[in-house]
């Protein structure tokens, strides 16, 4: 039989009509949505969401920070014990995302939450000049009404879609050869876990509105996601190139759909059920 038919029909009608035309980008773009639908709906099989309740989970989050934030990227000092932590973490809630073949963590992202009035934003003590839309300042809202989602930090080795490149040595415990494809595919997907663990907290608490200092373009993959992050301000130079956004309660709540609304549902059942 002959080659081409076992193929797709999308794959090959975008043979045919080729990527540099609008049908062609089209096409494309509905595969590469497809695609991560049905990651997403892949995704409890391999990582599980976990909030950090107590010390020693905290201080994986904090290790994990320090990693990539002190030694990686050098945007922050190194510490003495290797925890990146600051301020804002004594009124705020790791997430993490664990991986369920090596048990060890494979991202992490806080939920900054303040009730006294005393308690700021990380976005509010370092950039409220980066925010232009005076109707979504955060100081127009009650301090329980806000919250920012900040410091994801994923390990260098869980941001590839193949391990092949790295030592025993570099990824301690885990073993790529026992890896499958489709487990590998879900890893890009872990920044979308950790934001949509972030998103189940958001929700169960009511918080209205959420900030994030994010780089242009992992705000446009979460909108394509369906996350609608509303930029509110111009890019600036914060740790890399960096723009104010803001989403509210009722978009995290319905602007979903296929495999990533599925991927929420089981993050919110799953957290349900253990915390």
């Amino acid at each position: 039989m002959d080659g081409k038919a076992n193929k797709p029909v999308l794959e090959r009608l975008s043979h045919l009509v080729g990527t540099k035309n609008k049908l062609g980008k089209a096409i494309k773009g509905y595969s590469k949505y497809r695609e991560a639908n049905q990651i997403a709906t892949h995704f409890s099989e391999y990582l599980l969401p976990v909030i950090a309740s107590s010390c020693a989970l905290k201080a994986q989050s904090y290790s994990i920070r320090h990693s990539v934030y002190c030694e990686e990227l050098k945007l922050e000092a190194t510490r003495p014990n290797r925890q990146e932590s600051d301020e804002f973490d004594a009124y705020s809630i790791p997430c993490l995302i664990r991986h369920v073949s090596s048990d060890t963590i494979a991202g992490t992202v806080r939920m900054v939450r303040p009730t006294l009035e005393s308690e700021l934003l990380p976005i509010e003590k370092y950039c409220m000049h980066a925010i232009t839309n005076d109707a979504l300042l955060p100081t127009n809202f009650e301090r329980s009404s806000i919250c920012e989602i900040s410091r994801l930090a994923i390990p260098a080795h869980f941001r590839r879609r193949s391990m092949d490149h790295f030592s025993g040595a570099e990824v301690g415990k885990l073993n790529p050869s026992t890896f499958s494809q489709t487990e590998l595919r879900c890893f890009p997907f872990i920044a979308v876990g950790l934001y949509l663990t972030a998103t189940a907290l958001i929700i169960q608490e009511g918080i209205e509105h959420v900030y994030v200092m994010v780089e242009p373009r992992l705000a446009k993959n979460m909108r394509l996601v369906g996350i609608k992050f509303k930029q509110i301000g111009p890019v600036i130079d914060y740790h890399g190139q960096r723009a104010a956004h803001h989403v509210d309660l009722k978009a995290l709540k319905y602007g979903l759909s296929g495999g990533f609304a599925v991927m929420r549902d089981d993050i919110v059942a799953k957290l349900a059920q253990e915390y």
